[in-house]
């Protein structure tokens, strides 16, 4: 069990921390429930049951974040990726979710100086020519410091917190053990999946916190942009960078928050802006298969000359091309409003749909598509039309894959974005062009011919290694160490199903024998006699009734329980 197997003294002082903000937070009875506080206390820890107050009274979304952000950086986090799991939590959790924000405290600069002579080989001041002390801003992972280097460049220094990775660690060894807990012990927490959600939390975070794999994803991304002059990334510098800091260059300009500032007479095109910001991200998405995943305002600046920069590439999203396919379809099916197309990629994406009525799903999602038959391409949301696709899977409890809920909450971002700098953007006008390119890119002669080499390819090199698999086998063969595994979905059920009908079967016949014999008997004159009529011929009849009857009812259950299920 989860104390059982704590780490550290550590550990079980940090758990009995997180059960005391569920119990203040109105959440004692699950904790009860999990049967944790026996267990705390036997192993010498209490809880103050008495300190729930007024919290228990407010609404359930406000509670738990509330409490995320008691707990602090690691659960902060935590509800901020629930923040963009539409497809499994409701639009009043979502947005108690994005209120989520760490108010974490600067590091002062001296207590910085041991990590930072460490990373850099020297004090920051004789590394840098100007090194600000005061930090521009400091989240719950990282603060940043503007410097400049020795050649004048502007650069801004993002910096590791000292041990925040080794506090990040054991808050995600509790919350692995805590959701493995309550996916065994809540049933109604099961459609959530809570250990898939820690696991893809856990993933994210760990890359958060390397600071250099930050760096090669931005320069990635620069790449793949370089046919977009008018989107900027900033340069890193990495004779300065290493995992737990990195040096970017500075970016000058309008904060994505300050849309007053982005008028005419300042030589700024709100409609070019929001166009070309759509351009971008749908290249990283469609085309690319990695994109910046957190396309708030705060992380988009617009530069003069109507270009717009990136920054913070510390959450990132990943698609195959496989994936990419997928959505490919997807979008078109909602832009050119093919519903069928459209349902057969949720379908897909459900995965393990068991007791899922997928014939309902279908119908739903078809109809759904269909409401937007006639609607002008100008007039559709398809960021709002992902956000209500995702609801009609939340009502079925499906989840969509991780790296696709991620990329649809950046999707909706960027609507949001884009329609606060000009109200006539539509993303389905930008999104068409690129969809029919992309599809012709896909489907040209050269692709084909590509795909088509990689594939013989693939076949050539598993027939090479065929000979020496065969071979393998047939010595494990001689040897008497084949072993073969068959595994058949609901095997036991249907071997149940067959050893109870082979006992009604044998119980049938011993009924069938019970009454010829004691026919037989019946006729049979002298011996003992039982009510007048030969013993053994009644009892035999007596016991052919019962077990009759017995059969009968095992009958009736089998049947009444099948019409349950």
């Amino acid at each position: 069990m989860l104390i059982e197997t704590l780490d550290t003294a550590r550990d079980l002082g940090r758990l009995k921390e997180i059960l005391g903000v569920m119990v203040r937070h109105g959440f004692g009875d699950t904790v009860r429930r999990l049967g944790l506080a026996d267990k705390l206390e036997r192993a010498g820890q209490a809880l103050h049951w008495n300190l729930a107050g007024d919290l228990a009274r407010v609404e359930p979304p406000v509670q738990v974040r509330l409490a995320l952000e008691e707990l602090g950086p690691t659960f902060v986090k935590f509800g901020q990726l629930l923040a963009g799991r539409a497809d499994l939590f409701g639009p009043d959790w979502i947005a108690e979710f994005e209120k989520l924000h760490s108010h974490v405290p600067a590091v002062p600069l001296e207590a910085l100086r041991p990590q930072l002579r460490q990373d850099l080989g020297d004090e920051p001041e004789a590394v840098f020519a100007r090194f600000d002390t005061e930090p521009l801003a400091a989240a719950s992972i990282a603060q940043v410091h503007r410097a400049q280097l020795p050649d004048g460049s502007e650069v801004v220094v993002k910096i590791r917190r000292p041990g925040i990775s080794e506090v990040i660690e054991a808050d995600l060894r509790l919350l692995e053990r805590l959701a493995a807990l309550a996916e065994a012990e809540l049933a109604a927490l099961k459609p959530y999946r809570p250990q898939q959600l820690v696991r893809e939390f856990a993933r994210s975070l760990r890359r958060e916190l390397n600071l250099a794999g930050e760096c090669r994803s931005a320069e990635r991304i620069a790449g793949n942009l370089t046919s977009l002059p008018h989107i900027v990334v900033p340069r890193v510098y990495w004779e300065h960078t290493s995992e737990r800091i990195n040096v970017q260059e500075f970016i000058e300009g309008v904060s994505g928050g300050q849309l007053d500032v982005l008028t005419p007479e300042a030589g700024f095109d709100r409609a070019l802006l929001a166009r070309r910001g759509a351009q971008a991200v749908l290249k990283m998405i469609v085309q690319d298969g990695i994109f910046h995943a957190d396309p708030h305002p705060g992380n988009v600046f617009y530069l003069e000359g109507n270009r717009i920069a990136f920054i913070d590439f510390g959450m990132v999203g990943r698609l195959s091309q496989r994936r990419r396919d997928e959505l490919l379809q997807m979008l078109l099916g909602l832009v050119e409003r093919q519903p069928q197309a459209v349902a057969e990629v949720l379908l897909d994406w459900a995965g393990d749909a068991h007791g899922v009525d997928l014939g309902q799903l279908e119908v739903e999602v078809e109809a759904f598509v269909d409401q937007y038959h006639g609607v002008p391409l100008a007039q559709l949301q398809l960021g709002q039309m992902l956000a209500d696709v995702t609801s009609i899977l939340r009502e079925h409890h499906l989840g969509l894959p991780p790296d696709l809920a991620l990329l649809i909450k950046a999707f909706i971002s960027l609507e949001g974005m884009g329609r606060n700098l000009d109200p006539d953007f539509h993303m389905a006008t930008e999104a068409l062009p690129l969809l029919h390119q992309v599809v012709r890119t896909r489907y040209e002669p050269r692709a084909l011919a590509g795909r088509a080499w990689q594939a013989l390819r693939r076949a050539l090199a598993t027939a090479e290694q065929l000979p020496d698999d065969l071979a393998r086998l047939l010595r494990n063969a001689r040897r008497g160490r084949l072993q073969v595994g068959i595994e058949l979905a609901h095997l036991k059920r249907v071997g149940d199903q067959i050893d109870r009908s082979a006992n009604r079967l044998s119980m049938a016949l011993i009924i069938s024998a019970l009454i010829i014999g004691s026919s037989i008997v019946m006729t049979v004159q002298g011996g003992p006699t039982l009510f007048g009529l030969p013993a053994f011929g009644f009892l035999g009849f007596f016991g052919a009734v019962v077990c009759g009857l017995w059969l009968v009812r095992a009958i009736w259950r089998s049947s009444h329980h099948r019409d349950e299920d």
